[in-house]
């Protein structure tokens, strides 16, 4: 049976999309796997990397101890040689001056300047490069000196001068030094969290220390932080660690942006190739429609152009036969075939061709092609036409929609057997008609139904399967209609339906 080209074809597809499947389903668990190892050693590098934040952490930690020491120290140091200088300009104490002279004089690293009561600078000792040279102690050097209040010096006769001092130079420069580390240390909490998203909050979440890996713009919105901080403590455990003198700090942390990423891959990538084989195949599919196309018009044309030679023949034959003295008895019969004929060449000849709808009564059509079939089927097949009254006017090719009857009838007569019913029905509901022809033949399996109008379809042993492909051809394609099975049981029959837009 031919049928068997089209089960082969069916199996191969279905062969192909387990295979496709197969494939897809291998490309998502490996990728999947390949994500979640890459998301595991993440979380083991931001754990050493935590790890490694906190023991610097706690270098920083003593190192601000250490300089808090040096700080008290400093303090001291600085509360001493003021003391000096006060005792030494007290000249009504009767104190020995000469330990004061010795402080003072040993002072090599604490910033003094001595200014008049108009700001004008006197003397100064131990001043920074970018204040040495200046002749006013200006704004900027007050803001300076302004973390000890000043010394007055009342030496009398109406003379008042000022003695500002700072902390030394040495501490000033350590100071910055911590500084510097301290701010280093914060970018490098931010430029070193291995890839992935970071935020440092103090133990209670009251505070921002610093984050990595995330839009700064964004981490000005409160809510935006928020919301970061509930992904990334709904994905992984936060991590606390030591952290200088704000106590415990908690990084919170998720997957990177890469990773997540590659989550979706292979989807993207299925649905490329899902695109890309769906447009590959519309394309081919077309072009091989064509190339159907092109081939069913060239033989059809060519089957007429040799029809018409034999049929002028029989039909001067026939013109002989009728001047005879006895005419022939088949004459008239005959007649009708030869007609028969060129209505077929005739059919042949319009395939291929711009199809010309002509306004035609559709039950007149349908009553003359099924008496003509019905004369030539055996007395075993009972036909019943279900037409509505007066005429029904469409738009057809009347020549091409007997053919489609004729296949209908015949592939009807041919599933029947020996006998059978075959039963036509035109439905009008306003802006369609629908014709159902059924019969009460073997039926068609479920399986096989959208295969019947495929070229080269046929269930019998002897044909070429190519009935039902012109009915669709010409219903589509020229009537811009419908055809298709709209019921079938095997064992109790089949009902084709076509439908066409009055």
């Amino acid at each position: 049976m031919k049928t068997n080209l089209y089960t082969h074809k069916k199996r191969w597809k279905w062969a192909l999309a387990v295979v496709a499947m197969l494939v897809i389903a291998a490309s998502l668990w490996y990728t999947n796997r390949l994500v979640k190892s890459i998301a595991e050693q993440e979380t083991r590098q931001v754990k050493m990397w935590a790890a490694a934040m906190e023991q610097h952490a706690m270098m920083m930690k003593s190192t601000e101890e250490f300089f808090n020491k040096v700080s008290e120290q400093e303090q001291l140091r600085v509360d001493l040689l003021a003391n000096a200088y006060r005792r030494l300009i007290d000249i009504s104490s009767n104190e020995n001056t000469a330990v004061y002279l010795d402080i003072i004089q040993n002072n090599i690293s604490i910033p003094l300047v001595l200014t008049d009561g108009k700001d004008n600078i006197l003397s100064f000792n131990n001043l920074p490069p970018e204040q040495e040279g200046k002749k006013v102690f200006d704004a900027e050097m007050k803001e300076a000196y302004s973390k000890f209040p000043p010394i007055k010096i009342d030496p009398g006769y109406g003379i008042v001068q000022w003695l500002y001092y700072n902390e030394s130079l040495n501490y000033t420069e350590l100071k910055a030094v911590l500084e510097a580390m301290i701010d280093h240390f914060m970018e490098e909490i931010t430029l070193n969290s291995v890839g992935a998203p970071v935020i440092i909050t103090n133990e209670d979440q009251s505070q921002i220390l610093g984050f990595g890996n995330l839009d700064s713009i964004m981490m000005r919105d409160t809510a935006y932080v928020q919301r970061q901080l509930a992904i990334m403590a709904d994905e992984n455990d936060p991590l606390q660690i030591e952290f200088m003198n704000t106590g415990k700090a908690t990084i919170f942390y998720r997957t990177s942006d890469l990773v997540e990423q590659m989550r979706y891959y292979p989807m993207i990538q299925f649905f490329v190739f899902a695109l890309f084989l769906l447009i590959a195949y519309l394309l081919f599919s077309y072009a091989r429609r064509s190339e159907q196309n092109q081939v069913w018009a060239g033989m059809a044309k060519e089957t007429a152009h040799q029809l018409g030679t034999p049929l002028s023949s029989l039909m001067g034959w026939i013109e002989l036969l009728k001047m005879q003295e006895e005419p022939f008895v088949g004459t008239h019969e005959m007649e009708k075939d030869i007609e028969r004929l060129q209505i077929v060449a005739d059919r042949f000849s319009k395939i291929g061709s711009v199809p010309v709808l002509e306004p035609t009564d559709i039950n007149y059509l349908i009553r003359d092609t099924m008496d003509y079939l019905q004369k030539r089927f055996s007395n075993k097949f009972e036909f019943e036409i279900n037409l509505p009254e007066g005429e029904l006017i469409m738009p057809l090719i009347p020549s091409l929609f007997r053919w489609v009857l004729e296949n209908l009838t015949k592939n009807a007569v041919d599933a029947m057997g020996d006998k059978g019913k075959i039963t036509l029905d035109l439905i009008d509901d306003g802006d369609h008609i629908h014709l159902d022809l059924s019969d009460t033949g073997k039926g068609i399996p479920k399986s096989q139904i959208k295969m019947v109008f495929n070229p080269g379809y046929t269930s019998k042993k002897r044909g070429w399967g190519l009935g039902l492909s012109l009915a669709k051809r010409i219903i589509e394609d020229y009537h811009k209609g419908k055809i298709f099975v709209k019921s079938s049981a095997v064992g109790e029959g089949t009902t084709f339906r076509i439908t066409l837009k009055k």
